[in-house]
């Protein structure tokens, strides 16, 4: 078992590490259903030429009902594109990245201000200090013109880009790398209005946490929280650990809410978190729990750990890798990257009872399939998101409405 995983194509080998650490385990009895009539909708699918290909990310919405988002390939130079989507389902490049100084491989998805003006981040490209780029920060006005906002060096800055930015109302951007920084364990920055980038934190892999994927998000205060992949109990994963729910105090000091152990809690979590009022965590394990496919859990502000729901790696989804959406009336959706009844992944609903119910499970054809970007929600409980296989070759864009 490796400490962490390489940037691009984390998806994959993620399963082959799951598949091959997995050991039998008893399933513990869960609560999940069909889905009631749900009409399930392809608004776009890519053909991984220079409209792009392989969406990852999870999409934004403006208030025309316009989707942005990005794709991890094609354009014009075959590294990846941002392209918006309006409601006829005619689908514009708003940049084709070209993988040198204006960044290529874009994994992950976008902010946008009051403006109109979108914010992200790419995985390689911009600086020469890697082999491909180290990755960037941009922004992109409305017309489309690209601005490099900065462009990571390694170290002491961090690498490899994966995650999407947090704003806040002074137009500071915040996020993280999974590699680089003072022990190449990731690091969480800041970049300011006019293109400082400020490292908050590095982590060291140790009981800290190591490798964050995951964006941030950001409470009123201005503490910051997220995941790490690794580090955290290092009991657990041959001394490398399972992974982390961590707080970026202002002052820069961190503080590890919780560390995976794999089972019955679950491990490796990829993805980002969603916050509720009485300032409970909530996220999704890539791996672990009763079966080893991964879990839906919460983390109270005491650092108490409950594991909402445990997948069977079944048809109710396995290795969830996206994070959670969670609605006014405490309910959660998300996708599962395998399992559902095509083993395609699945997009799910789960209740405050801790209910799961598939929504929609993929076939990997015209619907899309292996989705492992997020979801959005608009005021008439419509569910959007993309897939990164399947359709015309290149992924899709879809929308399910109740």
């Amino acid at each position: 078992m490796t400490k962490r995983l390489q940037p691009l194509g984390t998806r994959l080998r993620a399963v082959s590490i799951a598949l091959a650490m997995a050991i039998v385990l008893v399933p513990t009895v869960v609560s999940t259903r069909s889905a009631q009539a749900q009409t399930f909708t392809v608004l776009y699918s890519f053909t991984g030429g220079s409209d792009g290909g392989e969406p990852t990310a999870t999409l934004v919405r403006d208030a025309k009902g316009n989707l942005c988002g990005t794709t991890l390939v094609g354009g014009t130079s075959g590294v990846g594109t941002v392209f918006t989507l309006d409601k006829s389902g005619k689908e514009a490049v708003l940049h084709a990245f070209t993988g040198g100084s204006d960044g290529g491989y874009p994994e992950a998805g976008l902010v946008r201000d009051a403006a109109g003006d979108l914010y992200g981040t790419t995985e390689y490209g911009g600086s020469s200090n890697c082999t491909l780029g180290c990755g960037v920060a941009f922004e992109l006005n409305k017309a489309g013109k690209e601005t490099v906002l900065h462009s990571f060096t390694g170290s002491p800055d961090g690498k490899y880009t994966s995650a999407g930015l947090v704003q806040d109302s002074a137009d500071n951007l915040y996020g993280t790398t999974p590699d680089g920084g003072a022990s190449d364990a990731g690091v969480v920055f800041k970049v300011a209005k006019h293109g400082k980038e400020t490292v908050l934190y590095s982590f060291t892999g140790g009981d800290d946490g190591g490798n964050p994927f995951a964006g941030l998000i950001r409470d009123s205060a201005g503490n910051l929280y997220g995941t790490t992949t690794y580090g955290g109990d290092l009991k657990c994963n041959n001394g490398y650990g399972c992974g982390t729910v961590f707080k970026l105090g202002k002052t820069g000091k961190e503080t590890v809410l919780y560390s995976f152990t794999e089972s019955p809690d679950g491990a490796y979590p990829y993805a980002g978190l969603v916050r509720d009022t009485k300032g409970n965590l909530y996220g999704t394990t890539f791996f672990g729990g009763a079966s080893g496919a991964g879990t839906v859990f919460k983390v109270d502000k005491t650092g108490k750990e409950t594991v909402l729901y445990s997948f069977t790696g079944g048809s109710d989804g396995k290795y969830p890798y996206a994070g959670l959406l969670r609605d006014t009336k405490g309910n959660l959706y998300g996708t599962t990257e395998y399992g559902g009844a095509s083993s395609n992944g699945t997009l799910f609903k789960l209740d405050t009872s801790g209910t799961e119910t598939v929504l929609h499970s993929f076939t990997g054809g015209s619907d899309g399939g292996l989705p492992i970007a997020g979801l959005i929600l608009d005021a008439s409980g419509n569910l959007y998101g993309a897939a990164q296989s399947g359709g015309d070759g290149g992924g899709t864009v879809f929308e399910l409405t109740p």
